[in-house]
């Protein structure tokens, strides 16, 4: 019987999308980012995009790290700036898919009005969410994610604020593409970024994950398979519900799917069909200057 080489044995399935060079990464043990990132490369690969077509970008803290372990054009921007740097490489360049993967402190806490209105504009931009319910990197803070009544390093008496529900922000804001998964729901996740890539819009995919080593540890579920395993059972499958109802209640449930997929304009579509002359003058009725002139005379 004839045994493979120990440099195949020890070959991942996605060494050609990884800067192996930059491994061993920082992630913790237990951490769910690493499974996220699994997912986003076999969505990547599965797409058939080209790669000199597809580039990543991140802003800061430990999910934007993937930036720096894909080996695609990659940017890993400053805190909060993630979706701008995005926008601007996407309209440059708009024949390409830009993803951009980071935290739900970069994204929606110091990044949340460049969120709001890249979703507003329907930005042609895949945005992939790690929702691990604190600050992760900079010590477990409390962030705009954290259940009602955890404990965090700021919040040593457990959170008092109603924590954002992201995918009713994003789908009130005007995303096309709204999905929430676990980072245990591995096979959904991919097919779900497989699609928001495909999708033409702002398309949003918030994926709840462990941290075992800041959040799990302040809230008494210090193993990581047992915080990952307490958002999985918690979760109930719910596709296509108005987002609102999309709640994270883990008292009773977790509510994941695909909630929101329609076709419409994009920022470009828009900004085209203006440019060219496309678009009736504003507003659409008319208005006749000298009758408004003679009303506001007398």
């Amino acid at each position: 019987m004839t045994t493979a080489p120990a440099a195949a044995l020890a070959r991942h399935p996605h060494d050609d999308l990884l800067r192996t060079e930059r491994i061993p990464h920082i992630w913790c043990s237990g951490c769910g980012i690493g499974i996220v990132f699994g997912s986003l490369m076999a969505a990547i690969t599965k797409s058939g995009l080209p790669r000199q077509d597809v580039a990543v970008v991140s802003g800061i803290g430990c999910t934007g790290r993937m930036a720096g372990y894909i080996r695609l054009d990659s940017f890993h921007t400053t805190h909060g700036r993630a979706i701008p740097f995005a926008t601007g490489l996407q309209l440059a360049r708009p024949q390409g898919k830009v993803i951009v993967a980071s935290g739900d402190g970069d994204l929606l806490a110091i990044g949340g009005n460049h969120f709001i209105h890249a979703a507003r504009r329907n930005m042609d931009l895949t945005i992939i969410c790690v929702n691990n319910f604190n600050y992760g990197m900079t010590g477990g803070q409390l962030a705009p994610s954290t259940p009602y009544g955890a404990k965090t390093t700021t919040t040593p008496q457990g959170n008092p604020d109603e924590p954002f529900n992201f995918c009713a922000l994003a789908a009130a804001c005007g995303a096309s593409y709204v999905a929430r998964w676990t980072a245990l729901h591995i096979r959904r996740l991919t097919n779900t970024i497989l699609e928001a890539i495909h999708h033409r819009g702002f398309s949003f995919v918030e994926v709840v994950a462990p941290c075992p080593t800041a959040f799990g540890r302040r809230n008494k579920i210090r193993g990581a398979l047992d915080l990952l395993r307490f958002y999985y059972d918690r979760s109930v499958v719910k596709n296509h519900i108005a987002p609102g109802e999309a709640t994270i209640d883990f008292d009773h449930h977790l509510v994941v799917g695909k909630f929101v997929e329609l076709d419409r304009p994009t920022f470009l579509d828009h900004y085209q069909m203006v440019n060219r002359g496309q678009v009736e003058a504003w507003p659409a009725t008319g208005v006749d200057a000298s009758a408004a002139g003679q009303r506001k005379a007398g």
